[in-house]
């Protein structure tokens, strides 16, 4: 399957939440949905420990590493280096409202540099064969998006991007926290859509406040060639990334949670033989019962149990018990 198609469904890249061991768990839930790193920088990659910021289980696959930055040579070696770890695709953040990454002019802030953006995504194309794509808002502050987007697509895609995934808020880099920032501005996604319509060749997936697969199903009906979804994602996977496969790309060989939770159990056990934490990956599995009886048992359990000392598995089955329990 081509890149391109496991993008008609994609978890977005989400800092803090969307590491290595999330990722992992989302792939045992859908074997084809395209998933995201959280943000690196491209100075980190330059400069810092590769391994713990690239590093990713060759199981996660089709994933994409999101880089931050906007110096064309340093985002062009990032990529280079990426794309040796292995990743399927290297992602440009035009969108993360943080003042930690206006600082470093880039994220949102490159909504008003839509020439340099062009610049940074033709230095990394040319030096990766990996695709190279862009993650952006519709604006920021007193832009129009009406007239931003149109030309920031114009210029970036000019430059050889031809898949975007366009969050249908501005961001507010003045005044919104970037926790506002991610439901405050309203959203257009109306605007995604006219976009569609102008720049036909290009694949638009769109993304922001889309909470369930039902709303991601309509919105390929509508046109979209992709929904990217965060937050639903991550707090209720197993409504969203459960049925995926079968409902999105036609493959009904689906998995149970509680599937997912044995399968979870040797790739636990293998972290923590590494020198890890049981905490580190169950962090992730706390919303997989979501919805379901003995769902709040499942969380309580693996909150209370999963930092203490020889802390393993058979923490996990122990709270997998309080949804088995019940279910029988």
């Amino acid at each position: 399957m081509h890149i391109n198609q496991h993008a008609r469904l994609s978890v977005a890249p989400m800092m803090d939440w969307t590491d290595q061991h999330c990722r992992y768990l989302h792939r045992l839930m859908s074997r084809h949905t395209l998933l995201y790193t959280e943000m690196v920088t491209a100075p980190a990659i330059i400069h810092g420990d590769r391994d713990r910021l690239l590093g990713f289980h060759a199981d996660e696959q089709p994933v994409a590493l999101q880089l931050g930055g906007s110096d064309p040579a340093q985002l062009a070696a990032a990529a280079r280096v990426a794309e040796d770890y292995g990743y399927a695709e290297i992602n440009l953040n035009c969108g993360c409202p943080s003042d930690r990454v206006q600082s470093g002019s880039f994220g949102a802030i490159l909504m008003e540099s839509p020439a340099l953006v062009a610049d940074c995504v033709a230095a990394m194309i040319a030096a990766v064969a990996v695709p190279v794509t862009v993650k952006c808002r519709i604006g920021v502050d007193d832009q129009d998006p009406q007239t931003v987007l149109p030309d920031f697509l114009a210029q970036v895609s000019a430059a050889g991007v031809d898949r975007f995934s366009v969050h249908a808020r501005k961001a507010w880099l003045q005044g919104l926290s970037p926790k506002e920032n991610r439901d405050v501005p309203p959203l257009d996604y109306d605007l995604g859509m006219e976009m569609k319509g102008l720049f036909p060749h290009l694949h638009v997936s769109i993304n922001g406040g889309i909470g369930s697969l039902d709303q991601a199903e309509g919105f390929l009906a509508s046109g979209f060639d992709g929904v990217m979804i965060g937050r639903a994602a991550y707090h209720t996977p197993a409504d969203v990334l459960l049925d995926a496969d079968a409902r999105i790309y036609d493959d009904p060989t689906g998995r149970t949670a509680e599937e997912v939770v044995h399968l979870m159990l040797p790739y636990i056990a293998d972290h923590i033989a590494a020198g890890g934490r049981l905490g580190q990956v169950t962090r992730h599995m706390l919303g997989l019962f979501q919805g379901r009886p003995g769902a709040r048992g499942w969380r309580r359990h693996l909150s209370e149990n999963a930092h203490a000392d020889g802390a393993g598995p058979q923490v996990v089955l122990a709270a997998l018990d309080h949804v088995t329990r019940l279910a029988a």
